[in-house]
Formats: C-alpha cells, sequence, structure tokens
C-alpha cells in the first residue's frame, strides 16, 4: 500500500475528531477565535513535528525561500478564506445547498490540479472521484426535502456560490500547498519529502496565527483573551489539528491533490458512523445510499491509482 493512502484515511479521521471538539468551543468563542485556536496552539506539535523528523534523519529544516513562503502564504489564506465563505454559507436558507457544493471540493481540485501542476489521472480514478463526490451530495443533502431538481434551481442562490466559491478555495489550498513542497525540492526520497512537509505546516500554520491574530486584536480584542483562556480545551484541537495537518500535507508531497482530495472524503462515512454508533442516532436510506457511493468511490479511485 502506498504511503499517501493511510495518511489521507488518518487525516480525515482526525479531521473528523477535531472538528467535534472545535464545536464545543463555540458556546466560548466566536468564529474566527475557534479558527484562530486551531492554528495558534497547533504551533508546538508541529515544531515537536520538524524537530523530530529533522533530529531522526539527521537533517536540519529546509531553507525557507521566498516562493514557498509566498505559496504558505496563500494557502494559508486560502484556507481561512474557504472557512469563511463556508459559515457565510450556513448563515443563509439554503444550507444544504451550500454545503453540497463546497463538498466539490475533490472535482475542483482536479481540474485546477491538472491546469496549474499538469496532474493526469486516470480514467478509473476519474469515475471515482465523480461517484464519491455524487455520494458526497446525497449525504449532504439526505433529509433536507431538495430534490435534484430544486437543487439545481438553487444553483445561483446565494448559499449555493458560497458553497462554490469554499470549495473552490479549500482546492486551491491543496495546490499551494503541493507547490510549497516542490519550492523546497523534489528530490532526496519520501524521507526527505516528509520533513519538508512537516516544516511547510509549521510555516503555514505560524502565517495563518498572525493574520487570524491580528484581525482577532483589531475586531474581537474579547475573543482574543479567551482564546487563551480556553487553553485546557483548544490545545487538544490545536494537536488534532497539527497531527491531521501534517498527514493532509505529507499526503499532498506523495500523490496527486485529486486523489488526495478525493480519498479524504471517508471523513463523511467516519462522521456517519460516529453519529450512528456514539451519539447513538438513526442512519436514513439516503445515508446508507451515500455511504455506499462515497466508498465505491474510494475503491474506485484506489483501483486507478
Amino acid at each position: 500500500m502506498e504511503l499517501w493512502i493511510p495518511l489521507t484515511v488518518g487525516a480525515a479521521l482526525l479531521q473528523t475528531w477535531r472538528t467535534a471538539m472545535q464545536q464545543k468551543l463555540r458556546d466560548k468563542l466566536s468564529v474566527n477565535a475557534a479558527g484562530f485556536v486551531r492554528y495558534l496552539y497547533a504551533l508546538p506539535t508541529g515544531a515537536l513535528l520538524v524537530a523530530g523528523f529533522c533530529t531522526a534523519g539527521g537533517a536540519a529544516p529546509p531553507a525557507a525561500t521566498p516562493r514557498f513562503l509566498l505559496f504558505c502564504a496563500a494557502g494559508g489564506l486560502l484556507q481561512i478564506l474557504g472557512t469563511n465563505l463556508l459559515i457565510m454559507a450556513f448563515g443563509f436558507r439554503s444550507f444544504a445547498v451550500g454545503t453540497a457544493y463546497a463538498k466539490t471540493d475533490a472535482v475542483q481540485g482536479a481540474i485546477l490540479a491538472w491546469l496549474l501542476l499538469r496532474e493526469a489521472l486516470r480514467p478509473l480514478a476519474v469515475l471515482g472521484i465523480a461517484v464519491g463526490v455524487a455520494g458526497v451530495l446525497v449525504l449532504s443533502l439526505a433529509g433536507r426535502g431538495l430534490h435534484p431538481r430544486a437543487f439545481l434551481r438553487a444553483t445561483l442562490q446565494p448559499a449555493a456560490l458560497c458553497g462554490i466559491a469554499a470549495g473552490g478555495s479549500f482546492a486551491l489550498t491543496s495546490i499551494c500547498v503541493k507547490a510549497a513542497n516542490r519550492a523546497l525540492g523534489e528530490g532526496g526520497g519520501v524521507e526527505a519529502l516528509v520533513r519538508q512537509a512537516v516544516f511547510a505546516l509549521l510555516v503555514t500554520n505560524l502565517i495563518q496565527t498572525l493574520m487570524q491574530g491580528s484581525y482577532l486584536a483589531m475586531r474581537e480584542p474579547g475573543q482574543l483573551r479567551a482564546a487563551f483562556r480556553t487553553w485546557r480545551s483548544s490545545a487538544w484541537v490545536g494537536t488534532l489539528s497539527a497531527c491531521g495537518s501534517a498527514c493532509w500535507f505529507t499526503a499532498f508531497a506523495l500523490a496527486p491533490v485529486a486523489l488526495v482530495r478525493s480519498l479524504g472524503q471517508v471523513e463523511m462515512v467516519f462522521t456517519l458512523l460516529f453519529s450512528r454508533f456514539y451519539l447513538k442516532e438513526t442512519l436514513r436510506r439516503a445515508d446508507v445510499a451515500g455511504l455506499v457511493l462515497v466508498v465505491a468511490g474510494v475503491i474506485l479511485i484506489l483501483c486507478g491509482c
């Protein structure tokens, strides 16, 4: 099994766990502050990962070139922008439409990676991406009372436009992460790529902390203080975020962006399994159908690698 596959699955699982813990902070923190703690408290774990991999490999951290820093800053800003756009989509009446369109980041990522990075995919992998996205759309719309025709009519509504923009931002984030890794050099084997990926994560988190921290200091100073008061809970969010992002960054360095993004949709499976077996919630038929499609898409992607 190629290394990027378990890394992507692990990233999706850690992201699900982090999101669940981050939701508990929403009673104490604003949207921006909840995002800020994700980056701030990820820094110690990111620094430990960089130190650990450099020590184990007997190598110094990579040299941060201007091109590398530019892509880290762009990726960090796009991730913050995508998160805010997704939250804006939630604020409109067509919540399901915004959510569903945001989940098209895998398709948008495939197109952008082909245009910008010249990453070509085999036909079976392309089919797998399409099937997986269909499954995610079914899961996003399940139980919302929104039929396909109504969904298409809602395409130009604000929620849909924000959702599409959010998906595009997340897809571009992946492109920037890949480009940042390439800016550090593509030789040296898997060990060097992993070391570069965790270094890129640390630098990106630092830039994001400065970006969102500056915004909070100017616009929500009370929330900035609250972010530090909640350190006991926030530290876990940051740790899970750093570990999950380290898996994402490394997977992007090892495999095409579209494949990583598409396989990462197993996050939806983890979310529903958590809902069923931990929260004891009942799965609907549409949920089961969506799960089957997502799993089928993953299998096709793996067969088409």
